[in-house]
């Protein structure tokens, strides 16, 4: 069986063929965007403990290819030195750094050794083409259909974290999807991607917009596992921004419990473009917490979402200055007897150049283990 990236570059010799063949003598444009960071971290439960400290030197690059005015390649990329204390403990972090859970393997550690290691992540190889109201796309690509902010259940294809703000583009599937713009404010798509394990998730979606809304539904079958069912919306209450998202994870082997995943809140711009931000998650079914590094693992899937029953969070960003915002934001685990809080800082040091100061902070229950833990970033970015 062919893989979907491998479609994705057959359907690309195939396009320059063609291309060639009908004679088109104008140079195709080919766009180049990305950064480069360098993220500074300290680990540690308590000032007066140990502290771990580590540092990733990232460098994302982002090709996009216009073959004619219906074919569009894009090809996206992840280059992260990692050194520190982490980096030393052996193949266990490099090993969980290079695993890549998509269908096919685009992750490799490029060098290893006792003190670092660099690892090459292509996480976006698509093609798409453009016949009259229908767009298909082939490979590596993000499919996005998550309507909230902080969770997203109806994200089945590529869920992920929060809490790993460093990874803005957000995880890919190796999927084919078919996208039909029933009207500007409409569209019907069908989606199939497999992982890693050979785990097919294959689903539709429709969306429209109605009473000022952009409202979906969706249903399919999730990860080889569940029949699944959702709605999300957007729009304006009361010149607030509300949003949410419902999804039912009905799992095929019996025995098992079936999950549902509520999520919805408010976001708010005020007048000196300070924002406020509140969101509830609900789950019948939440999942331990055994191990806070599944945080940052990149594993978490639509319906692993919830470690509490009742979830709750809320977030403040205000604009000190043109260049210098600042925020809080804090999560509640009422099952874990604990929180999460999160204060950050950031100033643009020019059009190009972005600081930011991140602390993340959890005090929660693991089991019968009350776990603290601190991650302090430092982080300097480069935007071409």
């Amino acid at each position: 069986m062919i893989k979907p990236p491998v479609l994705s570059i057959i359907a690309v010799i195939i396009a320059f063929n063609v291309n060639n063949i009908a004679g088109q003598e104008k140079e195709k444009p080919v766009t180049l965007k990305g950064y480069v960071t360098t993220l500074q971290n300290a680990m540690f439960d308590s000032l007066s403990g140990p502290v771990s400290y580590n540092n990733i030197l990232h460098n994302r690059l982002n090709f996009k290819g216009y073959i004619n005015n219906n074919i569009i390649l894009g090809i996206e990329l992840r280059n992260r030195l990692f050194t520190g204390d982490l980096a030393r403990t052996g193949n266990f972090y490099s090993d969980i750094t290079g695993r890549d859970n998509g269908w096919f393997d685009m992750s490799w550690n490029v060098i290893k050794e006792n003190s670092f290691f660099l690892n090459t992540t292509i996480d976006r190889l698509w093609i798409a083409m453009k016949l009259g109201k229908l767009e298909i796309t082939t490979g590596r690509q993000r499919i996005n259909w998550g309507q909230a902010i902080v969770w997203n259940p109806n994200d089945i294809f590529n869920a992920y974290s929060f809490f790993d703000f460093d990874y803005v583009e957000r995880p890919g599937s190796d999927a084919l999807r078919f996208q039909y713009f029933t009207s500007s404010s409409s569209i019907v798509e069908l989606a199939v991607k497999a992982d890693s394990e050979d785990r097919v998730t294959a689903a539709g979606l429709i969306r429209f917009n109605r009473w000022g809304y952009d409202i979906q539904f969706l249903g399919g079958y999730s990860n080889s596992s569940d029949i699944v069912a959702g709605a999300g919306w957007s729009g304006t209450l009361l010149n607030t921004s509300f949003r949410g998202e419902i999804s039912w994870f009905y799992p095929v082997n019996k025995g098992e419990k079936s999950t549902l995943i509520a999520t919805a809140g408010i976001d708010k711009i005020f007048y000196d473009n300070s924002v406020l931000q509140i969101e509830l998650m609900y789950s019948g079914n939440p999942v331990a917490l055994n191990d806070i590094n599944i945080l940052y693992s990149g594993t978490l899937s639509a319906k692993d979402l919830a470690f509490s029953k009742f979830t709750a969070f809320g977030s403040f960003t205000w604009a000190l200055t043109p260049l210098l915002n600042t925020g809080i934001s804090a999560m509640w685990f009422p099952d874990l007897k604990g929180y999460f809080a999160g204060p950050s800082l950031d100033y643009s040091m020019s059009e190009n150049i972005d600081l930011s100061v991140i602390w993340q902070h959890f005090n929660i229950h693991t089991g019968s283990i009350k776990t603290r833990m601190n991650l302090a970033f430092l982080r300097l970015k480069y935007s071409f």
